[in-house]
């Protein structure tokens, strides 16, 4: 069993403390181009008939 996974933790979750860590010990001039990656941006784009539905 994964460290993670006995931690109580799914990969995502893990992904994400993993990620946090590694930016927060980078160099300082590096730090603030690596925070900008930390964003995420979701865009839900509903689908029928396997078309797109465009907004208007």
């Amino acid at each position: 069993m994964s460290a993670w996974r006995a931690a109580g933790l799914n990969y995502i979750q893990y992904s994400n403390i993993a990620a946090k860590l590694v930016r927060r010990a980078l160099k300082v001039e590096l730090r603030a181009e690596a925070a900008r990656r930390d964003e995420s941006f979701v865009r839900f784009t509903p689908w029928k008939d396997g078309k797109p539905i465009t907004e208007k």
